[in-house]
C-alpha cells in the first residue's frame, strides 16, 4: 500500500505545489516581489513545456514536475471562486448599488469599445469576422484574479477596476452563448437558451438573497457557539460551494454565486472571522491557478514566433490601456488614476482562456490561432505585476501625489485623526478648529483631499486600512480617532485595526443605525453615533422648542434620552456600561 501511495501522481503533484508555495512566497517576499510572478515562473519550470519535456529521459524528474496538468483545473477554478468570495466580503450591497453607474456604464463601454476595435483590427489582418469577434471579446477581458489583489478595492484605482471587472464577470455568460450561436452548425434555439438562463439565473440569485439573509446569521451563530474553528471553516466553505453550484446549475458562472455569497456574509457580524479563516485556502488555490497559467507557456513556441507574439502582446496592452484611460478621464477620473488603471487593466484575463476555448470549440477560429492567443494571454498575465509597477511610476509623473500641508507629517503634537474627509469629516474638522483642537484628516480619495486642501483643511492622502500609514500621522499620540465614512463593513474593519494596535485609544465612529452601532462597539469603538438616533433627537428638540418648552429642560431630556439609547446599544454590543457623558453636569447647568 505504501508503495502504491508513493507512486500516486496526485501525491507527487501535491508535493510540487506545496513545495512551490513554501519556497516561492518567502523568497519573493524577502526581495519584495509579488509571489504572483514566482508562481507563474514555477509553473513554466514544472509544466509540460519545462522540465516535463525531459521526464522520459530522466524519470526522476517526475517527482519535481506536474504529471497531470489537466487535473489541476478544478483546483485553479476553486482559487478564482474563493477570490471572488473574499472580494464580496470586502463589499456591501449598498456599495455595490452605489457603483451601478460605473459597472453598467464604464464597465460596458470599456469592454465593448475594446472588443469592437480589436475585432476591426483582426478583420483587417485577414481573420474572418466571426472569429475576429470571438478573439476581440476574449482579449477585451481583464484579470480579476490578478488585478484586484494588486489594486485592492478601497483605492480610486481599485474602485475603477472593480466596476469594470464586475461587468466583465457578468458578461461572460452572454459571450459564451453568443459564440455558440455563431457556430457554423449551431442550432437555432440559442437565443431561447440564453433567455432561459437569464431568467432562471435571476430567480436563483433572488432566492439566494432571501434565503441567505435569513439563514446565514443563524448558521454562523451556531458554528460560533461551538467554538470549533473546523466547524466554522466547514460552514464557510459550504456556503461558497453551494452558492457556486446553484448559479452554475442554471448556466451562470460559479463566480457569480461566490461573489453573492461573500456579499451576504459581509452583511453579518461574522464576516471578519470568515475572511480570516478562508484566507490560507484562497492563497493556496490561487497559487495553483497561477501555476496552471505558467504551465501553458511554451518557451520554444514563443522563441519560434517571437516577433509576432511580441507585437501581439504590445498591441493588445497598448490598445486596452489607451481606451480604458481615456474612458476614465471622460468620466471625471484624475489623470493619475486613469493612467494607472488603464495600464493595470491592459493585460488579458484568465477568462480569456475560457472564451478562446469556446471560440475554438464553435469552429470560429483554428486551433493554432487559439494556441497563439493563449500564449499571448499567458504572457500578459505573467507581466501584470510589472504593469502595475509601470502604471504607478507613470501615474506619479503624469500627476504627482498631493503633497501634505506643513504639519501633516507626524510631529510631537497630539492631534485628532479624522478618517474619511467627506461632508461629515469636514464638519467635524470645523468644530474641532472652533474649539482650538488640532486635527489631521486622511482619505484615499485624492480629489477630496485636493479640494479640502484648497479650502484650508489640514489633510493627508493615505489608505486608512494600513496602520503604518496612520502611525506616520501620529496615531500613537492621537487623543482620539473619528471614523466618518458611511460604509458599515469598512467602518468595522477600520475600528478593529486601530483598537488592536492601540488598546487605550478613543475611537468615535459614525454608525448607520442602532444595529450597526452595536457591531461597532463589538469591534472596539469607544463611542458609536447612530445617524437615525441623532436625527430623531434633533427633530424632537426642534419641535419641543417650537412648542414653547424652555431650552434648558429640552437639552437635558435630549441628553438623557441619548444616554439611555446608548446604554441599550452598548448592552446589545456586549459591553458592560456606557461611557460617562456628564449628563448630571448638563442638568446642573440647565
Amino acid at each position: 500500500m505504501a508503495a502504491e501511495l508513493s507512486n500516486t501522481p496526485i501525491l507527487s503533484d501535491a508535493l510540487v505545489i506545496l513545495g512551490a508555495a513554501g519556497i516561492v512566497i518567502p523568497v519573493f517576499a524577502r526581495f519584495r516581489i509579488t509571489p504572483i510572478i514566482g508562481f507563474i515562473l514555477v509553473g513554466v519550470a514544472v509544466g509540460p513545456y519545462g522540465l516535463g519535456r525531459m521526464v522520459y529521459d530522466y524519470p526522476w524528474l517526475s517527482h519535481v514536475t506536474i504529471t497531470d496538468p489537466d487535473g489541476l483545473g478544478p483546483f485553479a477554478e476553486f482559487g478564482i471562486i474563493l477570490l471572488l468570495f473574499t472580494i464580496g466580503l470586502e463589499l456591501s450591497f449598498n456599495r455595490l448599488w452605489a457603483m451601478r453607474r460605473l459597472v453598467f456604464g464604464l464597465g460596458a463601454l470599456e469592454m465593448l469599445i475594446i472588443a469592437a476595435l480589436l475585432t476591426a483590427f483582426l478583420t483587417m489582418l485577414g481573420q474572418y469576422w466571426t472569429g475576429a469577434l470571438g478573439l476581440g471579446l476574449a482579449l477585451a477581458l481583464s484579470s480579476t484574479a490578478l488585478v484586484l489583489p494588486i489594486s485592492g478595492t478601497q483605492t480610486p484605482v481599485g474602485r475603477a477596476a472593480l466596476s469594470m471587472l464586475l461587468f466583465e464577470d457578468i458578461a461572460i455568460v452572454p459571450i459564451i452563448f453568443l459564440l455558440g450561436a455563431m457556430a457554423p452548425y449551431a442550432e437555432g434555439n440559442r437565443v431561447d437558451d440564453l433567455m432561459n438562463t437569464l431568467w432562471l439565473g435571476g430567480l436563483v440569485v433572488a432566492a439566494m438573497m432571501v434565503i441567505g439573509r435569513l439563514a446565514l446569521p443563524r448558521l454562523f451563530a451556531q458554528a460560533a457557539r461551538t467554538k470549533n474553528p473546523e466547524l466554522f471553516l466547514a460552514a464557510s466553505l459550504l456556503v461558497v460551494i453551494v452558492a457556486s453550484l446553484a448559479t452554475s446549475a442554471v448556466g451562470l458562472s460559479p463566480i457569480v454565486g461566490a461573489l453573492l455569497a461573500g456579499l451576504l456574509i459581509a452583511e453579518t457580524e461574522y464576516h471578519s472571522e470568515v475572511e480570516g479563516i478562508t484566507e490560507p485556502f484562497k492563497g493556496l488555490a490561487l497559487g495553483v491557478f497561477l501555476l496552471t497559467v505558467g504551465m501553458g507557456i511554451d518557451l520554444e513556441a514563443i522563441w519560434d514566433n517571437f516577433g509576432a507574439i511580441a507585437l501581439a502582446v504590445v498591441g493588445v496592452l497598448t490598445l486596452k490601456a489607451l481606451v480604458t484611460g481615456l474612458l476614465l478621464r471622460m468620466m471625471g477620473a484624475r489623470r493619475g488614476t486613469a493612467t494607472e488603471t488603464g495600464i493595470l487593466m491592459s493585460s488579458p484575463s484568465e477568462t480569456t482562456l475560457i472564451v478562446l476555448a469556446a471560440a475554438a470549440q464553435a469552429l470560429l477560429i483554428q486551433p493554432s490561432t487559439a494556441q497563439f492567443w493563449q500564449i499571448v494571454t499567458a504572457i500578459g498575465l505573467t507581466i501584470t505585476p510589472l504593469l502595475a509597477l509601470l502604471g504607478r511610476m507613470i501615474a506619479r509623473r503624469v500627476e504627482p501625489a498631493p503633497t501634505l500641508d506643513r504639519g501633516s507629517e507626524c510631529s510631537g503634537e497630539p492631534r485628532v485623526v479624522i478618517i474619511g474627509f467627506g461632508r461629515v469629516g469636514r464638519l467635524v474638522a470645523e468644530m474641532l478648529t472652533t474649539h482650538g483642537k488640532h486635527y489631521i484628516g486622511v482619505d484615499a480619495d485624492a480629489d477630496l483631499i485636493a479640494a479640502a486642501r484648497r479650502d484650508g483643511f489640514n489633510v493627508a492622502f493615505g489608505n486608512a486600512g494600513r496602520i503604518d500609514a496612520l502611525d506616520r500621522l501620529g496615531l500613537d499620540r492621537a487623543p482620539a480617532v473619528i471614523l466618518t465614512m458611511d460604509e458599515p463593513i469598512l467602518a468595522q474593519r477600520l475600528t478593529r485595526k486601530p483598537r488592536a494596535a492601540h488598546p487605550g485609544l478613543t475611537i468615535v465612529a459614525r454608525a448607520r443605525d442602532g444595529e450597526h452601532a452595536a457591531a461597532l462597539y463589538r469591534a472596539g469603538a469607544t463611542l458609536a453615533v447612530p445617524e437615525t438616533l441623532e436625527s430623531s433627537l434633533q427633530l424632537s428638540e426642534a419641535v419641543l422648542v417650537d412648542l414653547g418648552v424652555p431650552m434648558g429642560p429640552v437639552i437635558v431630556s435630549i441628553h438623557e434620552k441619548r444616554d439611555e439609547f446608548r446604554a441599550l446599544i452598548m448592552k446589545e454590543g456586549e459591553l458592560d456600561e456606557a461611557p460617562k457623558l456628564k449628563s448630571a453636569t448638563l442638568r446642573e447647568q440647565a
